[in-house]
């Protein structure tokens, strides 16, 4: 389908990798047009509109290339949903798959937000995000050590934010550093160890996995759950999510209740969230009230969380000590359970009451709701939009998108990750797209763009992604 000038170009397509942009365009849209649109992000090497072989007309898709990877992913930041002619539509802009790739879909921002880096042993994640933070702002740094003795591999991981941070610190850091792009999630869990050069095999040690921490925090596993029914009570939470929690929320969320003392969410040694967090709190009491509030809570609207006692390794054994605190977690449930409803947290000795928590949660400056428009007004605009790491419920996508006026649906895909708003004025549409792009709500990360029109004769299914 790509045509390119000369075999000498098309061979540097993918020198560097990830240098080369897919964009959904209008039809009408010239390659100079296009061209002097991307021009301002840096050297563009080429433009090339694809056409069918036989009318030659644009199929409305389009490849840039550029000299540098962080050029073309600072464009596609930029330019994604931008209008590059007056009276087009919006453009979609991606980084594109290299030629010798064999999957189906283009790369997505996760993927290129990460970098392996190989650093003196002697490094503190301090040491890393100081040295990494001159290209952007960094979202997490982990330094994989050895599970048995604590000690540093002298390797690392950095999670930029945005693609052209990473671009720019991998393209910019002091070579020594060896810095690439992490491997995708899927691929490196799967094996726990890294597969790549021989060189940076030889640096690793063999065959050593390198899901690896000072301290094996990650799979609840490696803590027994305690049977609350059965009297064994400890000042130790695990609570287990199904939706993407930041370390903030859930200390801010426990923080609650008076005495919590410790509270870290257990990552991975690739620096992902495993789901579970890890809370402390300095006496019985605390944690009691701690569980029975928070067990089953909804947060964000839509994910239940669990919350159970874990072993905190303390003596039980003498009599006095465990019908003492039998009687302290007596006395707490007694209060839970008299006290208002569960769903709620109740106001600590001492503490002013916590504000209700919004059903929204996000750091967008949202209007207030509006009525849905009637189901069978006629559509005038639909958007795509794709979530990760899961799609929202259904409410509160509905009390998200209505507020711009003129929503008259939501329609998620089964089993995918992404869904339709349809509305039934452009303009609301339009506002929603812009002011939502990007942006996290209860934790969820949504993209929004333009939804293609329906092809009403078509057999072929949709692209959904």
């Amino acid at each position: 389908m790509e045509e390119y000038p000369t075999k000498q170009v098309s061979e540097n397509l993918d020198d560097p990798p990830n240098s080369r942009l897919f964009v959904v365009t209008s039809r009408s849209i010239t390659e100079d047009e296009l061209k002097d649109s991307f021009t301002v992000f840096g050297d563009v090497q080429g433009v090339w509109v694809v056409k069918d072989k036989q009318t030659k007309e644009s199929k409305g898709v389009a490849y840039v290339k550029f000299a540098k990877s962080s050029q073309a992913c600072l464009a596609m930041e930029e330019m994604h949903g931008k209008v590059v002619v007056e009276g087009t539509k919006p453009v979609k802009v991606f980084i594109a798959q290299s030629r010798s790739s064999t999957r189906h879909r283009d790369v997505e921002d996760e993927e290129l937000t990460r970098i392996f880096v190989m650093i003196p042993k002697t490094f503190s994640e301090d040491d890393l995000k100081n040295t990494f933070k001159e290209y952007g702002d960094i979202e997490y740094c982990v330094i994989i050590k050895n599970k048995f003795t604590g000690e540093s591999k002298g390797l690392g991981y950095v999670r930029y934010y945005k693609p052209s941070q990473a671009a720019l610190a991998i393209e910019n850091c002091d070579k020594t550093y060896r810095a690439i792009l992490a491997e995708p999630r899927s691929k490196a869990s799967a094996t726990e160890e890294y597969s790549g050069t021989a060189a940076r095999g030889d640096y690793i040690g063999g065959g050593e996995q390198m899901n690896q921490y000072a301290v094996p925090m990650g799979d609840p596993g490696n803590y027994q759950v305690m049977d609350y029914r059965s009297g064994d009570f400890t000042r130790c939470l695990m609570m287990s999510t199904r939706a993407a929690l930041t370390q903030e929320q859930i200390f801010s969320l426990f923080d609650l209740v008076p005495g919590m003392e410790y509270c870290e969410l257990q990552r991975d040694a690739y620096g992902m969230s495993k789901g579970h967090a890890l809370i402390r709190y300095s006496n019985l009491g605390s944690a009691v009230y701690a569980r029975d509030k928070l067990n089953g809570f909804e947060y964000p609207p839509g994910n239940r969380l669990a919350v159970n006692f874990v072993d905190d390794g303390e003596d039980r054994s003498s009599p006095v000590g465990r019908m003492a605190m039998q009687f302290v977690a007596a006395q707490m449930l007694s209060a839970v359970w008299n006290g208002p409803s569960t769903s709620q947290v109740m106001k600590p000795p001492g503490f002013p009451a916590p504000s209700p928590m919004p059903r929204i949660q996000t750091d967008v400056n949202l209007p207030p709701p509006k009525k849905l428009a009637p189901l069978d007004s006629q559509s005038k605009e639909r958007l795509f939009v794709v979530f990760s790491p899961s799609p929202l419920p259904m409410e509160v996508l509905e009390d998200v998108f209505c507020r711009f006026g003129s929503l008259i649906e939501v329609h998620l895909v089964p089993g995918r990750k992404v869904g339709y708003m349809k509305y039934a004025d452009k303009q609301c549409a339009d506002e929603a797209m812009a002011a939502l792009h990007g942006r996290v709500v209860n934790g969820v990360r949504m993209k929004v763009m333009l939804a293609d029109p329906p092809r009403e004769e078509s057999h072929k299914r949709l692209r959904t992604y």
